[in-house]
C-alpha cells in the first residue's frame, strides 16, 4: 500500500490512508490503529482526528468525493451543445480514468457504498456527497437536449457503475476496456437515449 504524503494535511493523510486500507483489506481491515500504522503516525493520532468509526468513515467518504471530483473533472467536460460526440468523449475519458489509474479509489468506493447499506447515518452522508456528480451530469444532459434528464442520469450512472464493477471487481477484472471501447459503449447508450432529439453542432 502506498500513500503520498507530500503537501497533505493530517486529515487528508488519515483519509487517504483509510481509502487505501479499504481498497487493500476491505472494511474489516479499517481500524484507527491500522490507519496510524500505515500512515506512519503516532498511536492515537487517527482517534484524535476522528474519534468514532462513523467519524472515520465520514472522513473517508468526504475525501473520496474530493478525489473522485478531480478524476471525473466534470467541470472540464466539453460543451454539451457541441453534440453527442463531444459529450461521449468527455464521459468516456472520465470513466476510463476510474477504470485504470484510479482503480484503488473505485474499490474503496464500493466498500463504503456497501457499508452505507448497513449504516443509515452513513447512507445519508454518502448520498449527499454524490449529489454534486448527479446534478452536474443532469445539467450536461439537459444542455445536450435530454427531455428526461433524471431518468437519463440514472441510466448513465447504472451503465458506468456496471462497467466499473465488472472490470474492477467482477468477472472482467483482467479485461479492462480501452478508452475507445468505453467511448463506443457510451455513444451507443447516448444514441439510444436521445434518438433524433440529440442536438448537433
Amino acid at each position: 500500500m502506498s500513500v503520498s504524503t507530500a503537501g497533505a494535511s493530517r486529515a487528508d493523510l488519515v483519509a487517504d490512508t483509510a481509502l487505501a486500507l479499504l481498497a487493500e483489506r476491505g472494511m474489516r481491515g479499517l481500524t484507527h490503529r491500522a490507519v496510524d500504522e500505515a500512515a506512519g503516525l503516532p498511536q492515537g493520532s487517527t482517534s484524535n482526528l476522528a474519534r468514532t468509526r462513523q467519524a472515520l468513515l465520514e472522513l473517508a467518504v468526504r475525501r473520496l468525493a474530493d478525489r473522485e471530483a478531480r478524476v471525473l473533472a466534470l467541470d472540464e467536460l466539453p460543451d454539451p451543445h457541441g453534440g453527442l460526440d463531444a459529450l461521449a468523449d468527455g464521459l468516456a475519458l472520465a470513466t476510463h480514468r476510474s477504470l485504470t489509474r484510479n482503480r484503488e479509489l473505485t474499490l474503496a468506493r464500493y466498500e463504503l457504498a456497501l457499508e452505507a447499506t448497513r449504516r443509515p447515518e452513513l447512507r445519508a452522508y454518502f448520498d449527499a456527497t454524490g449529489a454534486r456528480f448527479r446534478d452536474r451530469l443532469g445539467a450536461l444532459l439537459t444542455a445536450a437536449g435530454s427531455t428526461d434528464p433524471a431518468r437519463h442520469v440514472l441510466s448513465l450512472a447504472a451503465w458506468a457503475d456496471g462497467l466499473l464493477f465488472s472490470c474492477v471487481a467482477g468477472s472482467f477484472s483482467t479485461q479492462a476496456p480501452s478508452l475507445a471501447e468505453v467511448r463506443a459503449g457510451l455513444r451507443e447508450l447516448l444514441d439510444g437515449m436521445f434518438g433524433r432529439r440529440a442536438r448537433t453542432p
